[in-house]
């Protein structure tokens, strides 16, 4: 699920879609737990080649990093 919120994210961030025909024809999503884990497992390597490679041809740096460290703890566990 992880990796379809990157998806969604670099779309929104950038306005860009990312090619996943390779991911969608698989028919295996996140939801779909009675699928085996091999077949999730192809479907995420697949899913991320993808995002990766539309990084890739964009050869560009889409989010900037803040020059100063985050002062504000971002997970706090109980």
């Amino acid at each position: 699920m992880l990796m379809v919120h990157i998806k969604k994210f670099y779309e929104t961030t950038t306005g860009e879609s990312i090619d996943t025909s390779r991911y969608v024809g698989l028919e295996v999503s996140p939801v779909h737990i009675h699928k085996n884990k091999k077949s999730h497992k192809e479907a995420l390597l697949i899913l991320g080649e993808e995002i990766v490679g539309r990084m890739r041809d964009q050869r560009r740096h889409v989010f900037d990093m803040a020059a100063e460290p985050l002062l504000e703890p971002i997970a706090v566990e109980h």
